[in-house]
């Protein structure tokens, strides 16, 4: 469909007013010929709406909903249980075309919205303020990794082994152009060694502790933690959020910053997004904290309300000078976690958690009975574990696929020792017989 807000007569007027004759020749003006494509898109004929409705279906038809398969993945992104008022709510118009609430006076039900989000991570995390959220958890673990550098003046941050590969991806990307030193510690066995974090630690701005970690371990967090403050670093958590309903809060064993990718909290898995960032902070780095805040406050006649705070717009646009270069949230997401918090409530959480926990140790226990198949690891882990195969993950991960079972990521592509291990995720939709035809499936597949 062609873009007709404008006549013809309004763009002759446009292009008079800044002294161009013609389109072409703006673009001549900003785009040199050689970097000008000159000649048309070669491009199918256009659609009728029944015939392009007809061909996206056909192309849908080739995604496998996760929903409709037995569903083990993991590795930063899960299948959890998403109540069925929460896209109900998420659905009124007030929500999903609200736009940035910059005008406190026409904008505190998503004020109000936003609040109450703060208020749940805080709690969760056990930190005393929160932000309105990021992108996801790998831009918010930057993000605070960026804040601790510029509180401590220390360019260098250490990182676990079992960090997730790809936030250390999205954390070279921060790093880089901002010359801050990328130390990672060895990982033996998985976890980290907290003689190995103090050494690493010595002139560094911030430690990164993933708990669970990528494999599903849990770190020695308080150890972790001791070490690198006695070096001077700040102590960056990222977050598994469902693990908080029966592990200790970041803010108990010693986190300056706790991030988390908030997906669990009824976000589906949407093919890796959109997803949304939690980060939290006390209230000593509140005013260095990236993104936006929202606070509670009276006005003139006494009367409740909700404001952006100790941050302004102009902050997000000083260059080198801003806390961030991302002035927005991923809002909408956000009122989905507040949502499903909301309806399922602290022992309806606390039951997700126990239940994924407990069915995750019932599955990795079966499959440790199957010859030639074993754990990697033999440390504690939360709902999430690796396993070695007797062949290539990929191949297994392919035939249990065709059988109707995800399971992974393959821990070849970034860890090449691991080629024949494969990452297995529980969350509370799975049955105890799920897992058992899980279980019979792979036995079948290796042999």
């Amino acid at each position: 469909m062609d873009f007709t807000s404008h006549s013809d007569r309004d763009r002759e007027r446009m292009l008079e007013s800044i002294g161009v004759s013609s389109l072409e020749d703006l673009v001549d003006r900003v785009l040199p010929r050689r970097f000008q494509l000159e000649r048309d898109l070669d491009l199918p004929d256009g659609l009728s709406e029944y015939q392009l409705t007809k061909e996206l279906k056909r192309l849908a038809a080739n995604n496998r909903p996760a929903a409709e398969e037995v569903c083990l993945l993991g590795g930063g992104a899960y299948d959890h249980y998403i109540p069925a008022a929460l896209s109900h709510l998420l659905s009124r118009s007030e929500f999903y075309t609200a736009y940035t609430p910059y005008q406190a006076e026409v904008s505190q039900g998503t004020l109000q919205t936003i609040y109450e989000f703060q208020t749940m991570i805080c709690r969760l995390m056990g930190m005393e303020a929160a932000n309105a959220s990021h992108y996801d958890g790998a831009t918010a673990l930057a993000e605070a990794v960026l804040l601790a550098v510029r509180k401590t003046r220390n360019k260098a941050v250490v990182l676990p082994g079992g960090l997730n590969p790809l936030y250390r991806e999205a954390l070279a990307t921060y790093c880089l152009p901002a010359g801050i030193e990328i130390r990672t510690l060895s990982g033996d066995n998985g976890r980290m060694e907290a003689e190995e974090v103090k050494k690493s630690a010595e002139g560094a701005g911030a430690l990164v502790i993933q708990h669970p970690n990528f494999f599903g371990l849990l770190e020695p967090v308080r150890e972790a933690a001791q070490a690198a403050h006695d070096a001077g670093a700040l102590v960056v958590s990222s977050t598994y959020p469902i693990s908080l309903a029966l592990l200790e809060p970041p803010g108990e064993w010693g986190a300056d910053i706790a991030t988390a990718e908030g997906q669990p909290f009824g976000a589906a898995l949407n093919l890796g997004g959109p997803y949304v960032g939690l980060f939290a902070v006390n209230k000593p780095l509140i005013r260095m904290m990236p993104g936006r805040l929202v606070g509670r406050t009276r006005d003139t006649q006494d009367r409740e309300g909700y404001v952006l705070t100790l941050q302004t717009r102009e902050q997000h646009i000083r260059r080198e000078k801003a806390t961030s270069n991302i002035c927005t949230n991923e809002a909408l997401v956000a009122l989905g976690a507040l949502v499903y918090l909301s309806l399922i409530g602290g022992d309806g959480l606390k039951r997700v958690a126990d239940n994924s926990y407990r069915s995750a140790h019932y599955l990795a226990g079966k499959l440790n009975g199957i010859p030639n198949v074993s754990l990697h690891f033999n440390n504690e882990f939360f709902n999430e574990f690796v396993i070695d195969l007797p062949k290539s993950a990929d191949s297994v991960q392919k035939e249990l696929a065709d059988a109707g079972f995800f399971a992974g990521p393959t821990l070849g592509r970034w860890f090449p020792e691991m080629e024949n291990s494969l990452l297995v995720a529980v969350t509370e939709k799975l049955s105890r017989s799920d897992l058992d035809r899980f279980v019979n499936n792979l036995r079948e597949v290796v042999g």
